[in-house]
């Protein structure tokens, strides 16, 4: 098993900028991907970018160029470095981490992000 915790939300001004963390535990080894995905008031869950085991990254288009995903692995933790935010970046945070077999997927608790015009 593999757990997750999210921190670092809070509320910022359009324009600001903030650093989630990930803090993973537990079957660390099991894991092929981290990543980071958001739920708005009455929206569906969608993905924000991602990291793969061999470090490289993907990210939505809509977060390309303002988002930054990293992670320390000696830490066991990943990151969202998220810049120039917008109020439709508002949303709990989840982070998400896949593993190699059955390509299960674990979840933290969220972190909301409200992002003030």
């Amino acid at each position: 098993q593999v757990q997750l915790v999210e921190s670092g939300g809070g509320l910022v001004q359009a324009g600001g900028s903030l650093r989630l963390s990930c803090a993973a535990s537990g079957s660390i080894g099991s894991i092929k991907a981290m990543g980071w995905y958001r739920q708005a008031p009455g929206k569906l869950r969608e993905f924000v970018g991602s990291i793969e085991d061999g470090g490289s990254t993907n990210y939505d288009d809509s977060v390309k160029g303002r988002f930054t995903i990293s992670r320390d692995s000696a830490k066991n933790t990943m990151y969202l470095q998220m810049n120039s935010l917008k109020p439709e970046d508002t949303a709990v945070y989840y982070c998400n981490a896949r593993t190699w077999i059955f390509s299960k997927d674990h979840w933290g608790q969220g972190t909301q992000v409200t992002v003030s015009s």
